[in-house]
């Protein structure tokens, strides 16, 4: 896997929306941390533009992160939200120039199009909160970000959940958002995850689509050779009148069980306020124990 460079202060970091509608005060929180960290921020035309529910046109979209990712002053794209989009504009976009000169695309939830897609062409990418919510995000979610961008790359331990399941693997880092995974399945963006550890999170979803996407996944063969499941934030779940009868965790580890890698839940990543940074395509241990699930970069 091809590593972009890090960057360096001074340099420019776009921030651009190739999904929903943004507008700059949600940002400015972003901004002022990349004035911090000594780097310069460089805001697309998508920001303050509005076509429906969307950051402007699928063109205006393209467009813009299309402008960024081919200029050789921008270092790194920051995409400024999820919500729905980002699909939308996939085809349209050329990576030719990308491919030969790579920089860091950033963001998680709907970016998780652009981490899947990207990663195929052996690139790695930065899923981490976004300027959108950046506001929310604890000290350490923030610190994570400036510390991947500047090439710190630190290791992760936190205290196991009694529902983990124990082991050690070690692969590349690949996933992102369920629900957007679940949507690539058969398409050239989806993902190859043989001996890989994948991180999964989602939000607002019912308890039944949870179970139906990670039963797609297992028919895809997602789980055969996987090397570790990484299990972030499980965000505001519904369930039904009649109710489903498992919990996400129960959902999950009943779908994995006939599988030996490790499964660690509650993994700092995600809809949630402490969001860490992980750099998806570098290879990762993971060691997970009935007192603690170690991550770190190999």
């Amino acid at each position: 896997m091809f590593t972009p460079n890090f960057v360096k202060k001074g340099d420019k970091i776009a921030i651009v929306s190739t999904a929903k509608k943004v507008n700059y005060r949600e940002i400015e929180e972003a901004i002022y941390w990349l004035k911090q960290w000594g780097l310069e921020p460089v805001k697309g035309s998508t920001i303050d533009k509005v076509h429906h529910q969307f950051a402007g046109s699928d063109s205006e979209r393209v467009e813009d992160f299309q402008r960024m990712l081919d200029s050789n002053d921008i270092k790194a794209i920051w995409c400024a939200r999820g919500g729905y989009g980002t699909i939308r504009i996939l085809d349209g976009i050329d990576f030719s120039v990308f491919k030969k000169q790579p920089k860091w695309i950033i963001g998680y939830s709907d970016i998780t199009v652009l981490h899947s897609h990207i990663h195929n062409f052996k690139i790695k990418t930065i899923h981490a909160a976004m300027p959108f919510d950046f506001y929310k995000g604890t000290q350490a979610s923030i610190n994570s970000l400036e510390e991947v961008l500047f090439g710190q790359l630190g290791a992760y331990t936190i205290a196991s959940s009694k529902k983990n399941k124990t082991g050690k693997g070690s692969g590349q880092l690949i996933g992102g958002n369920l629900s957007i995974l679940y949507s690539l399945c058969g398409s050239p963006s989806a993902l190859d995850t043989a001996g890989k550890i994948l991180c999964i999170e989602d939000l607002d979803e019912y308890l039944y689509h949870i179970d139906r996407m990670l039963y797609n996944l297992k028919r895809n063969g997602y789980f055969d050779q996987l090397s570790g499941l990484i299990v972030g934030g499980m965000t505001k779940m519904h369930d039904n009148i009649i109710p489903f009868g498992r919990n996400v965790k129960e959902i999950i580890l009943d779908i994995v069980q006939e599988y030996d890698f490790p499964v660690a839940f509650n993994f700092p990543m995600g809809h949630i306020e402490d969001n860490r940074a992980l750099i998806l395509g570098s290879k990762i241990a993971l060691e997970v124990s009935k007192e603690s699930v170690k991550f770190e970069y190999i």
